[in-house]
């Protein structure tokens, strides 16, 4: 899966973490919106590093009815910074 800059796969260990751009994130959250095991209609939400120090990018992946998007919000230690945030579209890689 791609959503914008951000690459999904699974992982070999089998840890039941996906993997964002090849790195492991530090939490995953995974929420069924309709019924249990229906990977149409999900909602995963993940903190993970970036390479800049102190910097961490929080992302919510929506799916429903078979359409993905991506929303990224920038997090900063700091709360007076401004909020940074985008949506991307998301598209299965073949």
């Amino acid at each position: 899966m791609r959503c914008g800059d951000f690459t999904f796969s699974t992982s070999g260990t089998n840890d039941g973490f996906v993997r964002i751009n090849g790195a492991k994130p530090e939490n995953q959250k995974v929420t069924f919106l309709k019924a249990k095991e229906d990977y149409d209609n999900i909602k995963m939400e993940w903190t993970v590093a970036t390479n800049q120090p102190g910097r961490w990018v929080g992302l919510e992946y929506i799916k429903r009815n078979g359409k993905a998007i991506l929303n990224a919000q920038w997090l900063q230690a700091n709360m007076d910074a401004p909020r940074q945030y985008a949506s991307y579209d998301c598209v299965k890689v073949k």
